[in-house]
């Protein structure tokens, strides 16, 4: 944790680097993607979208951040959203400070499998997570997590919580997501482990390493990586084509879960549009 830094100081920035998701059974599947995410300050919004001239907040541009493509409801802040999902779960004193790190729009377009947010209180000590999924069926849920005590290691933080929203039609519910996350620094790790009763079923890992929120760095990897989410939107369907052809059984979806769930039961809060 040490080696990796503080959070970065900055009002946004990037992490570029590969996804990969490892299938274990019943059969083997693996693929792995070039990526690069961008983590945003909520309370310096503003200031983020000063940045570059190819980056916007809130208005459109070759890459831009839209306060709306995650929990914010019409005419309040993404910011006050999760003060309210960190309230209902007991953290009654505000972050001090809340980074979200996700996939940005790229040409007005943009879908976030999953958008992570990493609250910290006035002494820069990580305090929750939530983490945002959602299905290609139009769908999101919010996991609220309070850091509790243990769970912050000196390797990074580990957490778990049982899955409540369906995600992939070959995953069945009943699942628990270990969460082992290495906070934002230097680089970011994530990796989360689906698992059955009888052991890992899928492995999802991100890593990537910071990079400035520059015009240059912007276009550098806008060529490199173009069209980024609608090759992730693209890519999840071909996958879903190659597990179908390997016979992997179709799961019926289930109804809606509520939107928002702690790590223990569920919170029911009300859904933003």
């Amino acid at each position: 944790m040490k080696k990796n830094g503080p959070a970065p100081e900055a009002a946004a920035c990037l992490y570029v680097g590969e996804v990969m998701h490892q299938r274990i059974k019943p059969f083997g599947h693996r693929f792995q993607y070039k990526v690069f995410s961008l983590l945003i300050d909520l309370d310096r919004l503003s200031e983020a979208g000063r940045l570059s001239r190819l980056f916007s907040v809130n208005r459109a541009n070759l890459v831009a951040f839209y306060e709306k493509d995650h929990a914010g409801a019409e005419g309040a802040s993404l910011r006050s959203y999760v003060d309210k999902l960190l309230a209902n779960v007991g953290i009654a004193v505000p972050a001090a400070r809340v980074l979200l790190v996700c996939y940005p729009r790229i040409l007005g377009y943009v879908f976030n499998p999953i958008s992570i947010y990493h609250a910290y209180d006035s002494d820069s000590r990580l305090i929750a997570m939530i983490y945002e999924v959602r299905n290609t069926f139009g769908e999101r849920h919010s996991y609220v997590c309070p850091v509790t005590d243990g769970e912050m290691t000196p390797s990074g933080l580990r957490q778990t919580c049982s899955k409540l929203f369906h995600v992939s039609p070959f995953i069945p519910m009943g699942m628990r997501y270990q969460f082992r996350m290495l906070p934002p620094g230097h680089e970011i790790r994530w990796r989360i482990l689906e698992t059955d009763a009888e052991g890992p079923l899928l492995a999802a890992t991100f890593t990537g390493r910071r990079q400035a929120m520059s015009s240059r760095n912007l276009a550098g990897l806008t060529l490199r990586i173009p069209l980024l989410t609608f090759k992730i939107v693209a890519g999840i369907h071909w996958e879903a084509l190659r597990l179908w052809v390997k016979g992997a059984r179709y799961i019926r979806r289930p109804a809606a879960a509520a939107p928002v769930s702690d790590k223990a039961e569920p919170v029911i809060v009300e859904a933003a549009e």
